[in-house]
């Protein structure tokens, strides 16, 4: 994956979460139910 190895890659997530440490459970959160809102809107479409 263009050079990057599993150091580089926990590097990055580190840095990722002391950036966005305290405001990753309200982002998961806003992510998920957009993935659920996403997968409703899906299976109403398939109904009609």
């Amino acid at each position: 994956m263009f050079g990057v190895g599993h150091t580089e890659l926990l590097v990055v997530a580190f840095v990722g979460l002391l950036l966005f440490g305290n405001r990753l459970p309200s982002l998961m959160r806003s992510m998920g139910q957009s993935v659920t809102e996403f997968k409703r809107g899906l299976s109403s479409s398939d109904e009609s």
